[in-house]
């Protein structure tokens, strides 16, 4: 199949890491991996619109071109990733009306922010791309539900959250080589990983931190290592030397392909994941055979299994937090058993090469119906 692909939030290739950009490369490179041809349809951000009313006038222009480009080219089929209220896509719709089925890869559907005078203008705009798309894939629960308060059944399908299993598995070698090189000898390595941005992410290393200083506090002999960068890596930086001095690594930024090694030498992944919507560092550390802590809020409890694959804490307990941590510090055969089974959970349920092949089944259906239709769309 020859695709257009379009990410009205955030391009293909942003700078910024995120879980969307993960996601969105992923079923890039599932799709191209399977033989299809994919073109960016366009590079425009959506983002915000609704505070810029100029971006209303720009995003017509880029639809416009969209569908000069969509005539040329004929296309199979217009996949958009992931629109929602604040990003809606303005493009798709118009690009494709009577062109080529247009489909929406996560779309996230909420009557709520309809009533709110700011947010009114993204709301519409959103619902407008989700009713005409001929079908939209979910890969959390809650969109799921949302979006059939608004579609019918048979233009929904729920996708599990996924990454590639054969990225991220366990390296001997790397374990004994990181965990050589920090220092850990027989210590607990406690691992986080996160953008040290303000908000929510730095307050989750935050509140790892203050955990694993205050278990130190207690005489447990642990290793807090962090991954990651950002503009609060000075104040969290300042917080791990006053609560963990000497029991404390800042990796800075790792790329994604060299993490595999970094979960490797670990014990424990931990991190709150405040309002995280999938959080694809859970699926990545139970892959290469590490328990999970966080927070029991947002997609979190769709990729860890609560009690079997990590522990789940209610969101803001910060005691319970904490004693999760220590418990899994403190027992290396429970590490054991929960990380094996987060490895065989996530290459049985959360593995891309076999949950995109039903994405691409069904693309193909939709692509061929729509040229038994003689090139008509069902909208």
């Amino acid at each position: 199949m020859k695709l257009f692909f379009y990410a009205p939030m955030k391009p293909l290739g942003h700078p910024h890491p995120s879980g969307d950009l993960t996601i969105a490369s992923g079923l890039v490179r599932f799709l191209e991996s399977r033989g299809h041809e994919i073109r960016v349809a366009s590079r425009f951000r959506c983002r915000g619109v609704a505070d810029r009313p100029w971006k209303w006038a720009q995003a017509l222009s880029q639809g416009l071109r969209a569908r000069r480009a969509v005539g040329e080219n004929g296309p199979d089929l217009w996949l958009t990733y992931h629109t929602y209220y604040k990003a809606p896509d303005l493009l798709g719709p118009l690009a494709c009306r009577g062109l080529c089925p247009y489909v929406i890869f996560q779309g996230a559907y909420s009557t709520k922010v309809g009533r709110r005078i700011s947010t009114v203008p993204g709301f519409y705009a959103n619902r407008h791309a989700l009713s005409r798309a001929e079908h939209v894939f979910e890969n959390r629960k809650e969109d799921l539900a949302n979006i059939l308060r608004l579609l019918p059944e048979d233009r929904v399908s729920y996708v599990p959250p996924g990454i590639y299993p054969k990225d991220f598995t366990f390296s001997e070698s790397a374990r004994e080589a990181f965990r050589k090189s920090w220092g850990a000898g027989q210590k607990a390595v406690v691992l986080s990983a996160a953008m040290f941005r303000p908000g929510v992410k730095a307050e989750g290393l935050r509140i790892t931190i203050r955990a694993c200083a205050e278990l130190a506090r207690q005489g447990m002999d642990l290793l807090l290592v962090i991954a990651g960068e950002g503009d609060a890596g000075a104040d969290l930086a300042a917080l791990a030397r006053s609560g963990l001095p000497g029991r404390h690594v800042f990796l800075g930024r790792v790329p994604r392909r060299d993490m595999f090694q970094i979960y490797s030498a670990a014990d424990v992944f931990a991190f709150p994941g405040i309002r995280e919507s999938l959080g694809m560092v859970f699926l990545e550390a139970q892959s290469c055979g590490l328990p999970v802590v966080a927070f029991r809020n947002g997609g979190i409890p769709e990729v860890v299994d609560r009690g079997k694959t990590g522990l789940l804490t209610p969101l803001g307990d910060l005691s319970a937090f904490y004693r999760a941590i220590g418990s899994l510090c403190a027992d290396a055969g429970l590490r054991r058993v929960m990380g094996a089974a987060g490895a065989d959970r996530v290459r049985q349920v959360h593995d891309l090469a076999q949950n995109y092949r039903q994405v691409e089944a069904k693309l193909s259906n939709m692509a061929e119906g729509f040229r038994k239709r003689g090139g008509r769309s069902f909208r």
